[in-house]
């Protein structure tokens, strides 16, 4: 399971990474960029996603539909997402196409159309895309969470932004963002899968041959100044009361992230997790719940969801705020730490056994950390967690007035809002 990886920096400043994977007959690769919504100012909020969207609109060489065909012609497969603190185009295809492929992401990247016509279009999409959230609660109240947790702070914003400041995006805010963040010191092209990697290098040195300029931090750190907020309850017509509560940890460097991994994996991220065994298995009080931490550079979030029972909330609510005293109050059994850390290393070997789980494990470790971690040093970092070490970090982390708490509820009300606030202060 060994990621043999090599990292190269060209005179542009663009980084090549590869993990050659030869037993292998095809190729994964993505053009990673060190920019998504956390380097957002809030009335352009959702301009990174934008322009993920546009980017496939065509190029000054190719339409929509021969970005597509030049990848899906040939069996392959292409896509993008943002994040907070990235974005990343990429594409998979038999080895024989590498190169065809390499010159669509590129291409996208570099000489971009961005036709009013199809922004106009694309706008209209996008506000599609956000209305689809806000028709599905369990997607809308995670991102009402993300709001209360970093309160008037790009992270708190959802990515897609809001359809008032994607109405307020144009043309010129596009190719601003753009040329101020796709530049070649902040981006990686990584590729994994039977490959050469001096042949990558060389294909995209030929892209991008002229020196680069050093680029910083592309977003502001979170500094002490940031607010949370403690509840905010939506009113809909559901069947199900949609929860989502939260608490700011610490950033991907944190020692503490391994112990963190298996203090979710205990407590909610699996069907053989705390909270899937009572709240759902136990009792019959949620088709769905689950946990799992997010990380970001300087900062995390530890979130749990959940679509329970409304008619049996109140008693859904307090196996929930039992589960989480329990971790707190008693330290975690030897064979059950020992499922968790067995599941947690399953998961990493299983995970990287296919060519775009390892491009996406090495582009995203260069953005991260600057380096390709090897999937052994978190394997042995999970090795050494105690259960004494969960038991602190569930104490530290799992704090009333830390948490955050988003609803979605078909009786908001003054009485279950009180009600709810007042089971924040029961774990």
């Amino acid at each position: 399971m060994m990621i043999n990886s090599k990292c190269e920096r060209l005179p542009s400043g663009i980084r090549v990474v590869t993990a050659p994977m030869p037993h292998v007959e095809s190729i994964s690769m993505g053009v990673w960029v060190g920019a998504g919504g956390r380097c957002e100012a809030a009335a352009q909020s959702g301009v990174s996603h934008f322009l993920e969207h546009i980017l496939f609109k065509g190029t000054t060489r190719r339409t929509a539909r021969e970005i597509s065909q030049a990848i899906e012609g040939r069996g392959g497969d292409i896509n993008a997402f943002t994040q907070e603190e990235n974005t990343c185009y990429y594409a998979r295809v038999a080895a024989a196409h590498s190169w065809q492929a390499l010159d669509v992401l590129l291409d996208m990247i570099q000489h971009p159309r961005m036709s009013p016509v199809d922004i106009k279009k694309e706008r209209d999409v996008i506000i599609e895309e956000i209305m689809m959230v806000r028709d599905q609660p369990h997607q809308q109240v995670e991102e009402t969470l993300g709001e209360l947790m970093w309160l008037n702070h790009p992270l708190g914003r959802p990515l897609a932004g809001t359809c008032e400041t994607v109405k307020a995006i144009g043309r010129e805010e596009l190719l601003a963002y753009k040329a101020k963040h796709y530049v070649p010191a902040n981006i990686v092209v990584a590729f994994a899968g039977k490959l050469d990697h001096a042949a990558c290098v060389e294909r995209v040195q030929a892209a991008f041959p002229e020196k680069g300029r050093a680029l910083p931090l592309p977003f502001a750190p979170l500094g002490k100044g940031v607010k949370r907020k403690p509840l905010d309850v939506l009113s809909k017509e559901v069947e199900q009361a949609h929860m989502a509560l939260g608490f700011r940890t610490f950033g991907r460097r944190d020692p503490r992230r391994f112990a963190l991994k298996l203090f979710s994996v205990i407590l909610g991220e699996n069907m053989s997790s705390r909270l899937f065994q009572v709240v759902r298995e136990q009792y019959g009080l949620a088709y769905a719940i689950q946990c799992g931490g997010h990380m970001f550079h300087d900062t995390g979030g530890f979130v749990i969801t959940g679509g329970l029972d409304r008619t049996r909330l109140e008693r859904a609510m307090a196996l929930i705020a039992r589960e989480l005293r329990r971790i707190k109050e008693t330290p975690v059994g030897k064979r059950e730490l020992e499922r968790a850390r067995d599941y947690s290393i399953g998961q990493i070997q299983l995970g990287l056994e296919s060519t775009t789980s390892q491009m996406m494990w090495i582009g995203e470790h260069i953005l991260a950390y600057g380096r390709v971690k090897a999937p052994e040093e978190g394997i042995e970092s999970l090795k050494k967690v105690t259960a004494a070490e969960i038991q602190q970090l569930a104490c530290e982390i799992l704090r009333p007035e830390h948490a955050s708490l988003a609803m979605v509820l078909p009786d908001a009300g003054g009485r279950v809002n009180a009600k709810l606030e007042s089971w924040l202060g029961t774990f």
